[in-house]
């Protein structure tokens, strides 16, 4: 490789920096889940996590006032939830879905800007409040696995209201019912960026020495002489050597 090939040159680059982020170990305990099908079923007496994954993360930000250049990120989370419910012990289970919702707030430091940005593919950044001041929000990201489900169980919980139907006054509060409650382990990372104009070194590019090999022109044998033998499927499972370390955390569920 020439020498001219690997000096590095100055570039300016456009790219999101992040101002700030946290990493969170959240514990979320009596988490309703909310039965596609409504009610538990009365027959059902105990019930399992088979799955739990995260279906969606709505996430607002907001200035902190008198403390400028830092906001409010609110997550909330909306879970995904596949149940086992059984009837009897050692009898087949029936399968119930349904989903679950919680939230939190962090604050974060996300510095200030004054500036709108105009993008030729119709894409802008800051906008004109009321006050003929512009307002330019940091991004906010969150980053997160698969839930871990640490418990779950049949608890008796107050009816939730209606959306829209506020209760009447003296009206007697509906009884409570059976519901499923979980208890979550979730492990998230949350950003504040903003897009920003930075000098990089740069390189310059080089053709790759690899050569491409075309699809097809080896024999299924030739392929799988080639493969290493699985030893390690072959071995008996013991302590400290399960094999566990591969499952999904979103599926591994430990009640």
């Amino acid at each position: 490789m020439n020498e001219e090939n690997t000096a590095a040159s100055a570039a300016a680059i456009k790219a999101d920096r992040v101002f700030d982020s946290c990493s969170d170990k959240d514990c979320i305990t009596n988490l309703q889940v909310m039965l596609e099908n409504g009610e538990l079923p009365e027959q059902v007496t105990s019930v399992k996590t088979r799955c739990c994954s995260i279906e969606n993360v709505c996430m607002s930000v907001e200035p902190i006032p008198f403390n400028r250049g830092y906001y409010s990120v609110d997550v909330t989370y909306t879970f995904g939830v596949e149940l086992l419910a059984y009837e009897r012990s050692c009898e087949a289970p029936i399968t119930l879905r349904g989903t679950a919702s919680a939230s939190k707030s962090v604050i974060l430091y996300g510095s200030e800007s004054s500036t709108k940005t105009f993008f030729s593919n119709g894409a802008r950044i800051g906008d004109t409040n009321t006050c003929c001041e512009v307002v330019n929000l940091p991004t906010a990201s969150c980053q997160c696995v698969d839930p871990i489900a640490l418990e779950t169980r049949i608890a008796m919980m107050p009816c939730m209201p209606v959306p829209g139907q506020p209760p009447q006054p003296g009206m007697p509060l509906p009884p409570p019912r059976r519901a499923v409650v979980l208890t979550l382990g979730v492990f998230s990372v949350i950003e504040l960026t903003r897009p920003v104009t930075m000098t990089v070194a740069a390189y310059p590019y080089n053709v790759p020495t690899k050569t491409c090999s075309a699809e097809g022109t080896d024999s299924p044998c030739e392929i799988f002489s080639r493969l290493s033998f699985p030893t390690d499927e072959f071995l008996p499972q013991i302590p400290g050597n399960s094999g566990t370390e591969n499952c999904q955390p979103g599926c591994a569920a430990v009640q």
